[in-house]
């Protein structure tokens, strides 16, 4: 992986051991600093592999830069991916997140 998170392959959606799930930013402004900075929060807590994909780019979720890097607008749909222990857990956690707005008032 490069420094900013990026990752050319990551996860594969399709393996049958990656627990994956579509959502729909709903925020204002999408995937922005603050709301990546929440979203990598989040995804520190759980003893899982996460990572995000928009179209065909792939980053860590513990990535600020790389989840910036997606350019994911209001609207705009990202893959959430994880394998491990907590797997579930973590996407639930992520899921319950974007779909809240990222708890942003504006």
């Amino acid at each position: 992986m490069s420094g900013t998170g990026t990752s050319p392959g990551g996860l594969d959606p399709q393996d049958p051991d990656v627990l994956s799930v579509t959502v729909t930013m709903v925020n204002r402004r999408g995937l922005h600093a603050r709301a990546a900075a929440r979203l990598v929060t989040v995804a520190e807590q759980f003893d899982a592999n996460v990572e995000v994909r928009r179209a065909d780019q792939t980053v860590s979720a513990r990535s600020i830069m790389g989840l910036m890097m997606l350019g994911a607008g209001r609207g705009e749909s990202v893959t959430l991916m994880a394998t491990g222990w907590d797997a579930h857990a973590a996407i639930e956690a992520l899921v319950v997140l974007i779909e809240a707005g990222f708890h942003e008032d504006d």
